[in-house]
């Protein structure tokens, strides 16, 4: 146990401390700054600092599932939007008499485009360039990125039944997605929701 002795008055006036304070009287008391009073219950008890430590994990591990929270939402989204794209592939860009292999086909290559417009890489290229990361880029991405992609698959089934070319529809949603990104990044209400 600690048994050095020093009242606040006579340490005060020994530091010329400006964190503590004593004030005699019938509403005295001893005040100090937050984190010299942390300090002082856990320098004085044990048990203290060990509720201290414990307290703070749990605060840290509560922020970090509303940060999970929020992603998960914006991935719950980008799959829900991803259901309208590929619905607009499927009524506009598949023809009516091929394999499902095909179609696969199809799909995946515009979920490349997109990936490419956001990401500026495939998922082949990202996963040749990650081989120690398991699922795929959009499982690894920034909040804002997701809300971008939720956006251009609804812009994307938009253009595909407005029946554009992929090379234009590319070019369209880099644009969005630059914009968007601009946007999000300066963006207060994205910062309170990390």
């Amino acid at each position: 146990m600690n048994s050095y002795k020093l009242s606040v008055k006579e340490w005060v006036e020994k530091t010329h401390a400006i964190g503590i304070k004593a004030t005699a009287g019938r509403y005295g008391g001893t005040f100090a700054h937050p984190d010299i009073a942390f300090e002082f219950g856990m320098w004085i008890s044990p048990q203290f600092k060990i509720y201290l430590v414990r307290e703070f994990q749990r605060l840290k591990s509560e922020e970090e599932d509303r940060l999970k929270i929020g992603w998960n939402l914006q991935r719950t989204l980008a799959k829900i939007n991803y259901q309208i794209h590929t619905d607009a592939i499927k009524e506009n860009l598949i023809p009516k008499e091929i394999t499902e292999q095909q179609a696969g086909i199809v799909y995946a290559n515009e979920a490349d485009m997109l990936n490419v417009a956001i990401f500026g890489i495939t998922a082949k290229e990202w996963r040749d360039d990650n081989p120690d990361k398991s699922g795929n880029v959009r499982d690894y991405a920034t909040l804002e990125q997701l809300v971008v992609l939720s956006n251009m698959e609804s812009i994307n089934a938009l253009l595909i039944h407005q029946q554009l070319p992929q090379a234009e529809r590319l070019v369209q949603l880099n644009k969005v997605a630059i914009t968007q990104m601009k946007s999000l990044l300066g963006s207060n209400t994205i910062k309170k929701i990390k």
